[in-house]
């Protein structure tokens, strides 16, 4: 099913539902995912209250849910995307096409979603397209937050630990730190092969808000928020120049809201030229609750596992 509806003030919000899951996406701004979730269950994105049916003005707004950004982050990442966007379909695909960036401190880039819910189940195929309409060329990577409901824990895998040996001699991986990530905080768990940040209304950290990114080369991370799991998966793709000293998949909290964010590879996007970036969504439910890493391998593993056969299968959607 696909229809167009008024959501939360705004007049002009599409529907996109299978019968067991659906996804809202606004068309007066952004483009923005506000909502995926079991049909007549809880969003799993959280929502910004206060800019709710806000169109217009200069002013760069959150709203919430799920985005699209350009890295590294700099003023023109922060455009105020709040005028209105264009909707048209493709076979089983919705395409949500934003304006050009032309004032400031835009670029002349254009931003668009493609989004395509599978027939049955929760998949949800999500083609991040960003397109270079200026006269010269800029260097960039696709980013994609997602705004995560409050009260859960995002996972991150490592890659596999082995012992010290001739062929593991080099580094893995990266972490990126920011001025702002602080181990000390009680928020991150730090395992062996996992990384957990959990998402706190209140905490005893130095600062209100963490970051942290990793080159992750399972392609997969999730948040699992009270007996429901969403796992998102984005390629890898290997010996690209990845943003942020090499991270394809970062997380960031604050006291209301936690972000799953996957980027793709910097690229000189020539004039004229589009760049891709796809992520592919699923949402379990009745999911056992834990915590530790025994919990991740027995629960959250053979999920994320499943996820990855159907994100390779052309028949999944």
């Amino acid at each position: 099913m696909f229809e167009r509806f008024s959501y939360r003030g705004w007049n002009n919000a599409y529907r996109l539902s299978n019968g067991v899951v659906e996804l809202v996406v606004t068309a007066d701004v952004g483009p923005r995912i506000l909502f995926y979730g079991f049909r007549n269950g809880e969003n799993q994105l959280h929502e910004v209250v206060e800019d709710a049916g806000r169109t217009g003005g200069s002013e760069f707004r959150l709203y919430g849910g799920h985005r699209l950004w350009v890295s590294p982050e700099v003023e023109r990442t922060y455009y105020p995307d709040n005028a209105p966007i264009a909707v048209s379909q493709h076979g089983n695909a919705v395409r949500f096409t934003a304006q050009r960036e032309e004032l400031h401190p835009g670029t002349s880039l254009q931003k668009e979603l493609e989004i395509e819910l599978a027939a049955t189940g929760s998949q949800v195929r999500i083609t991040h397209r960003i397109s270079n309409h200026d006269e010269r060329s800029t260097t960039l990577a696709p980013w994609s937050p997602t705004m995560m409901r409050a009260g859960g824990r995002a996972i991150l895998p490592l890659s596999p630990r082995i012992a010290m040996d001739k062929d593991h001699y080099l580094p893995v991986g990266v972490f990126g730190m920011w001025s702002f990530t602080d181990f000390a905080d009680p928020r991150w768990v730090l395992g062996t092969s996992y990384i957990q940040l959990r998402q706190l209304a209140k905490s005893q950290g130095r600062f209100k808000e963490q970051m942290g990114g990793i080159y992750n080369s399972a392609g997969w991370g999730a948040y699992f928020c009270r007996g429901d799991l969403f796992v998102k998966r984005a390629a890898v793709i290997s010996g690209a120049r990845y943003p942020d000293f090499g991270c394809n998949f970062e997380v960031f909290t604050n006291p209301d809201f936690l972000e799953l964010e996957t980027l793709g590879p910097l690229v000189e996007l020539q004039p004229g030229e589009v760049v891709e970036h796809v992520e592919h969504w699923w949402l379990f439910g009745h999911v056992a609750s834990g915590e530790n890493e025994k919990w991740i391998e027995s629960t959250v593993v053979p999920l994320a596992e499943q996820t990855a056969a159907d994100s390779e299968s052309e028949n999944a959607l």
